[in-house]
């Protein structure tokens, strides 16, 4: 699928003033060095190069537009070895989608694909505040939709106005998500695109990110991602679920439970007083007013 990448927020004069400063010929040779325009040569048949303007025939307007994504289109796996590149420490990969073709019987690996850098695109110093700026996006901005309580996410929504027969479509859009996690180290990129979602508001924060933060949550224990400390707090707006971490009132009787689980619903079981086991476990970050369960000792 090739889809226009532009998105319609307020940050768009910003990204349109960057396209001023650093001129056509510096904007589109970034653009070339993060593979757009090309096929990444992935193991998958009928790979689009995308569409980009040609750069003698860009004006201020082309610019302007380039810059923040309006005039061109790429592919879903030419964004996601872009984003990885610009979190991953700077490094382009050449993307890949059977990692090994093993002989059934024998077991002999036949074929193997292994990671195989493309270019530098751009420095580490500048990796790590392109993951700071993006973890923003998640924990402050339109991505909190993503947000995992106690982990390091970062990500982009895209709200992208469709394209037919040369003309922007009214009403009519592709709404994605970008996400990676941990923002410090990223171990996994989910990228979510939706065609035209209906009933709802389209932004790629109400539509998309709910879904990659799913995804990201089963990440989390399928590739083993520890929660982490260091990450920038999510800011909570009045129509958010907050979240809350669980205080470990093992050992404690149940009126002392409680008085520290208050912002909890709570159901026990047992007819002692003392709490011997409780669930979720203490630790656990759980939406205020979820119900929690405690073993009481038995008398």
């Amino acid at each position: 699928m090739i889809q226009n990448v532009a998105v319609f927020t307020r940050t768009n004069p910003g990204f349109v003033e960057l396209g001023r400063r650093l001129g056509k010929e510096t904007l589109f040779k970034y653009i070339d060095s993060f593979g757009f325009g090309e096929k990444t040569g992935v193991d998958l048949n009928g790979e689009s190069s995308g569409i980009l303007f040609s750069l003698s025939k860009v004006g201020p307007v082309e610019l302007a537009t380039t810059a923040f994504g309006q005039g061109v289109s790429v592919t879903a796996i030419q964004q996601v070895a872009a984003v990885s590149a610009a979190i991953n420490g700077g490094t382009l990969y050449k993307p890949y989608i059977v990692k090994r073709l093993i002989e059934s019987e024998t077991g002999e690996i036949i074929q193997e694909n292994k990671p195989k850098q493309v270019r530098k695109v751009i420095k580490k110093e500048t990796s790590e505040k392109v993951r700071y700026a993006l973890e923003s996006v998640v924990a402050l901005g339109s991505g909190r939709n993503a947000y995992i309580e106690g982990y390091r996410v970062g990500g982009k929504t895209g709200t992208a106005q469709k394209v037919n027969n040369g003309i922007y479509m009214v009403g009519n859009y592709i709404t994605s998500f970008i996400g990676f996690m941990p923002a410090d180290d990223p171990q996994i990129v989910v990228y979510v695109a939706i065609d035209n979602p209906k009933g709802v508001t389209a932004y790629g924060g109400t539509v998309a990110a709910p879904i990659a933060k799913n995804i990201l949550e089963d990440a989390t224990s399928i590739l083993n991602i520890k929660k982490r400390e260091g990450g920038l707090s999510k800011e909570y707006r009045y129509f958010d679920t907050k979240y809350q971490t669980v205080e470990n009132v093992i050992g404690l009787s149940l009126k002392e439970a409680r008085e520290k689980l208050k912002d909890f619903h709570i159901e026990y079981s047992g007819s002692g007083d003392k709490i011997m086991d409780m669930s979720p476990k203490p630790g656990s970050s759980v939406p205020l007013g979820s119900t929690i369960r405690l073993m009481l000792e038995q008398q």
